[in-house]
């Protein structure tokens, strides 16, 4: 988090992120139109590198290069009137505090002993940071602008790569899942809606919302603290409990909510714009082995279905799905957080149902997994193996979508190479005598002045 919130003061002595006894005195070491590139951006940015072990080969040389870069684009970007408005760059500022602030449970007082100034004073420093950085990053997209691989040359890209550089691909499998939460009976819904609304009662004869919280909500981590959900943005609960809780008065309380959590009495504890402060007391109807016991049999039955061709998987999870997962949306098909497509190597998936599809056929439809949500339900999915591929050198049959993506991103590095040596020639670029040791910056006029 300290990462982001760095402090660039020119002319000011200052400490670096992972330098603490050390103090410098700032200074500028480039210009690039009319873009500086200051001694500390480079120093923090090599700091954080060595914190992580991830030095770049080239060490400063390379990182001013970046630096260099990310200003020629934000300085053209300027000439030729492609910058983001204002409003863009105070969403991605509001954005990232608001991240930071979830991180620390949306304590305010935290964040401001932790970076020693106020949320305003962090916005203030990294507006002009955040704005360099958005903008060269939408001149970079009008540079890539139209820039496609033709089927063509991606059997090029494939055929150059000697065949002794070709990756070789672990085993990776496509999945669908049918998500599905098991439904509370009404007998037990009954029960939690009458203990919730005798806790309201109680609240209104004169017991404390705290000492209440403490002794009976489902909620265990707030329960502790009295029922204190903190300092949160809009945005952080689900919409109905939102849609009261911003509705409310400072210290009112409301009335009985349903989410899809169970039943909340929720107090208002404070607000400030779009943040607020609430505390809450939840009763969480009980799910009973009955009610697991009908939902497994469901799903056995929606199984059957599928498999007889009276429903498509899709169908089904459209159907009998919950909604609320990332699945439900993709027709049941599940995504990889890690490289945004729909393969995962084996080793990727959760043991359950690395266990449940190893070795089966592809289009197998597993038995009901049963597993715990990290709200402590107990949550049911059907898992359908849609494709699989063994271990293999790479080759176009299997991996076309994969060599597609890196002839692209090879045919992008490559205009945006001859961008930035076009624009180097007519650009006014000066750098400080001590990186004339730097041979990647030779064509950026190390040693002198390049452009005019």
């Amino acid at each position: 988090m300290r990462v982001w919130l760095t402090i660039v003061v020119i002319g000011l002595s200052v400490p670096l992120f992972g330098q603490q006894d050390t103090r410098i005195l700032d200074k500028v070491i480039a210009k690039v139109g009319d873009e500086f590139v200051l001694h500390s951006e480079v120093s923090e940015r090599l700091a954080i590198a060595e914190e992580k072990k991830a030095v770049p080969e080239g060490g400063k040389c390379t990182i001013l290069e970046d630096l260099l870069v990310t200003n020629l684009l934000v300085h053209h970007a300027r000439i030729d009137s492609v910058e983001v408005p204002d409003e863009q760059v105070e969403a991605e500022l509001d954005a990232r505090i608001e991240q930071i602030l979830g991180m620390m449970g949306n304590d305010i007082a935290q964040f401001e002993d932790y970076y020693g100034m106020t949320v305003a004073q962090a916005k203030e420093l990294n507006r002009i940071d955040l704005r360099k950085k958005l903008n060269a990053q939408k001149m970079r997209s009008v540079i890539l602008e139209g820039i496609k691989v033709t089927p063509a040359e991606v059997v090029k890209y494939f055929d150059d790569i000697p065949s002794d550089s070709l990756p070789y691909f672990n085993s990776e499998v496509e999945i669908a899942e049918l998500v599905y939460k098991p439904k509370v009976n009404q007998i037990e819904r009954q029960k939690s809606l009458d203990e919730v609304n005798e806790l309201k009662q109680r609240i209104e004869d004169g017991e404390e919302f705290e000492k209440l919280a403490r002794l009976y909500s489902d909620d265990l981590g707030s329960g502790k603290q009295g029922g204190s959900l903190g300092r949160n943005a809009r945005g952080a609960f689900v919409q109905e409990f939102e849609a009261v809780a911003y509705r409310l008065e400072v210290g009112q309380i409301s009335d009985v909510v349903e989410t899809e959590f169970g039943f909340h009495i929720i107090r208002l504890d404070g607000r400030w714009g779009n943040v607020i402060e609430t505390s809450h007391i939840l009763i969480r109807p009980k799910v009973t082995e009955a009610d697991l016991d009908t939902a497994r049999a469901l799903l056995y039955s929606i199984r059957d279905k599928i498999i007889e061709d009276s429903i498509s998987f899709e169908g089904a999870v459209r159907e009998y799905g919950e909604e609320n997962v990332q699945s439900y949306s993709n027709g049941g098909r599940v995504t990889n957080p890690q490289t945004g497509n729909t393969f995962f190597e084996t080793s990727e998936l959760d043991h359950q149902v690395f266990f449940a599809i190893d070795t089966v056929p592809e289009g197998l439809i597993t038995s009901p997994i049963e597993y715990s949500a990290p709200t402590g339900d107990k949550i049911f999915k059907l898992v359908q193996l849609q494709s699989r591929t063994p271990p293999h050198k790479a080759n176009l049959q299997q991996d076309y979508s994969k060599i597609q993506n890196a002839a692209r991103n090879s045919k992008q590095n490559e205009a945006v190479s001859k961008w930035i040596e076009k624009k180097v020639k007519d650009t006014f670029i000066l750098i400080d005598n001590t990186y004339d040791s730097c041979p990647n910056l030779e064509k950026w006029g190390v040693g002198g002045v390049t452009g005019s």
